[in-house]
């Protein structure tokens, strides 16, 4: 095994970075970056849309939803953070600003007025979507051989496939 060396690279603004020595690639590192921005993007927009119907939910269903709607966007919160911070440790920078994240997540804003059956449903489509991406970035991550990244997208698909059959379960008849 090689002596890791920290090099120095100076950046106009005066900012300093340093080379990161993980055996993983800059090439790989980025792509995967990139992706979990992506998955950042949207988790962070799922939430705002679970707590804006935890908010707003009436109906028979209002105390169930409500409960569960208060689980799930508290588990986001918290998810969202590890995620910000994966991007950190592969040695990007994690976009967190709402222009960024509409340009950059496929979740559909909230809308208001709706039942609570039909804000079950918005939400199912969203976790369900939200499932497709955390399965593409682990398809990504286990490429370049990143294996905490592989991690972190099955224990994401554990809780949003669990989230989706809940929510699936409001709806079936």
């Amino acid at each position: 095994m090689e002596k890791v060396e920290l090099k120095e690279i100076q950046f106009p603004n005066s900012h300093r970075k340093i080379e990161l020595h993980t055996g993983l690639d800059e090439e790989g590192r980025e792509k995967v970056a990139k992706q979990l921005s992506s998955v950042l993007a949207d988790s962070y927009l799922l939430m705002l849309k679970t707590h804006y119907y935890h908010w707003n939910v009436r109906g028979t269903l209002f105390k169930s939803l409500h409960d569960l709607t208060e689980e799930q966007y508290t588990e986001l919160f918290e998810a969202i953070d590890d995620v910000a911070e994966r991007i950190r440790a592969l040695g990007f920078e994690a976009p967190g600003t709402f222009s960024v994240f509409n340009k950059i997540s496929s979740v559909k804003e909230a809308k208001g007025g709706l039942s609570d059956l039909e804000m079950s449903a918005d939400l199912l489509e969203t976790h369900e979507n939200l499932i497709l991406k955390l399965r593409e970035t682990l398809n990504i991550a286990d490429e370049i051989g990143d294996e905490v990244t592989v991690d972190m997208m099955v224990a994401r698909l554990t809780v949003h496939e669990k989230s989706a059959w809940m929510l699936r379960s409001f709806i079936e008849r």
